[in-house]
């Protein structure tokens, strides 16, 4: 089996779970935050939407430099309603499985690099970036977002087994 035949079955049963706790986000919490430190929802929501066509860009570009010096920090970020957030999902996570989809076995062996404001912050093969700064990081952002929904007391959906609020078939 191809490194793709292997990689898409997860991505995109990892794509479901994410769109199914992008949808509870309450367009009225947008600005809610669980510490001043925190990002706001709207925000953490959008940096989840947009993570899957970082897909795209590990398998098309040589380095990815998520913190330009030459860019202020959270530019890029506005307040926007969940509708739209949930678009440029569908749209990344798109991107990212037609890039994956297309990835040779050299193109997953290659060098790649993940920099913030020049600083080198991880380097592997694209295939172990791309488990560690999409999938893994997606996995992680997407778990701050269902704490944020059990904070404001919106019904968290199921990611990888029931929760609180859904159960799986049969009560359990």
């Amino acid at each position: 089996m191809s490194i793709p035949d292997l990689l898409l079955p997860e991505y995109d049963a990892e794509m479901a779970v994410t769109r199914r706790v992008l949808e509870r986000v309450p367009d009225d919490r947008a600005e809610w935050r669980p510490h001043p430190k925190s990002f706001p929802m709207a925000h953490l929501a959008q940096l989840v939407a947009g993570i899957p066509g970082w897909a795209a860009r590990v398998m098309k570009e040589p380095e990815i430099d998520i913190a330009p010096k030459e860019r202020p920090a959270g530019a890029g970020y506005r307040t926007q309603p969940i509708a739209d957030i949930l678009k440029q999902f569908d749209e990344n996570a798109a991107a990212g499985r037609a890039a994956i989809a297309a990835g040779t076995e050299e193109d997953y062996a290659a060098h790649w690099t993940l920099k913030a404001a020049d600083n080198v912050v991880g380097e592997g093969t694209r295939y172990q970036m791309l488990r560690s700064t999409v999938l893994n990081h997606l996995v992680h952002h997407r778990a701050q977002l269902g704490v944020y929904l059990r904070l404001v007391d919106v019904p968290v959906p199921q990611m990888y087994g029931p929760t609180a609020d859904e159960k799986m078939p049969g009560g359990r």
